[in-house]
């Protein structure tokens, strides 16, 4: 079969256990509430152009109720020196149920996309688990990724892709994630502002970093981070799918350099494309929550350039699992 370009989209499913460590529901809560519209959203222009999506789901999102979270919730939990990372901490302020707590449940939303068919459920961890958090251990995150794996399977899901919360890959985790089944996941591109592994000169180079990622969102500074995925995983047990970009949320402040995101992010998709390689997108679903009108325009723009791409050089959107069963079974 004659090799293809490939397009992933992976998003980082988490609702309030995504940030509750950094953000407050009164500055952020708008871009929460509005998760399952976001999602019904996404669903319905997926269809309309059938491009697939990896939603990599926090597992405690899996529970219908607080009575099941409990029951799920591993014995070891993360032993994180800041104990600002703790999520089991919030299970006091958990509601009872998802009717009465959409910020910490997702179950009816995520049978929505089971049964949509076109997509896949992966995994975020169990917790939003902090990998290169210190404190914590391989254990614990053992721990974690049975009860991910545990919880989804009342929806008959088999979990097969990992996104490492906060893009902490921690490589001796990986073996953990290969022995419960997980076959891939999505590692980081190759520059330097966008390595997660923390160390005293990069503490104090945060703030130049974070204006490096920024402006790599608009200008070409880092190159197009596409992949031959096969050269990259040849001697790999666990499939590495790296990143290429992350879709920034409208800011009003830059919404003059709006097309440059687009296009910085289309030209790219076309040098996949044409050099068969995978160019993989991903986000958060409540970066989308604010600002949807403006988000979702940008969105449509990019999935109308897919589709051309497919046309032209036979472009294919696929699921992380799908690409990782094609470069295994090659």
């Amino acid at each position: 079969m004659k090799k293809r370009g490939s397009f992933v989209i992976s998003l980082d499913y988490e609702i309030h256990w995504g940030v509750f460590d950094a953000l407050s529901l009164d500055t952020y809560g708008e871009n929460l509430k509005n998760v399952n519209l976001v999602i019904d959203r996404l669903l319905s222009l997926c269809d309309k152009y059938q491009v697939k999506i990896t939603f990599a789901t926090v597992g405690m999102l899996f529970a219908g109720s607080k009575s099941t979270l409990e029951k799920y919730n591993p014995i070891e939990i993360p032993s994180y020196d800041n104990q600002k990372l703790n999520p089991f901490k919030l299970m006091s302020n958990v509601g009872v149920d998802e009717q009465n707590d959409r910020l910490h449940f997702a179950k009816s939303t995520l049978q929505k996309i089971k049964q949509n068919g076109l997509h896949e459920i992966g995994t975020h961890t169990y917790s939003h688990y902090n990998c290169l958090a210190s404190g914590q251990t391989l254990a614990q995150f053992k721990a974690d990724i049975i009860a991910a794996k545990e919880i989804v399977k009342p929806m008959d899901i088999n979990v097969e892709s990992i996104v490492f919360p906060k893009n902490q890959v921690n490589d001796d985790y990986l073996k953990v994630c290969y022995d419960n089944g997980i076959k891939s996941y999505r590692g980081t591109e190759k520059s330097a502002i966008y390595n997660t592994k923390s160390s005293p000169l990069k503490k104090k180079l945060v703030p130049l970093i974070r204006l490096g990622r920024l402006m790599d969102g608009y200008f070409n500074l880092t190159g197009h981070n596409t992949y031959n995925v096969e050269k990259l995983n040849a001697d790999a047990a666990i499939v590495n799918l790296p990143s290429s970009r992350f879709l920034r949320p409208y800011h009003s402040k830059l919404s003059f350099l709006e097309p440059l995101k687009v296009t910085r992010i289309t030209k790219s998709m076309k040098h996949a494309a044409k050099n068969n390689e995978l160019f993989h997108l991903w986000w958060h679903p409540h970066n989308f929550g604010a600002n949807m009108d403006e988000n979702f325009k940008n969105l449509e723009q990019i999935f109308k350039a897919f589709t051309h791409l497919k046309e032209s050089h036979n472009f294919e959107s696929k699921t992380m699992t799908e690409l990782t069963l094609d470069i295994l079974n090659k």
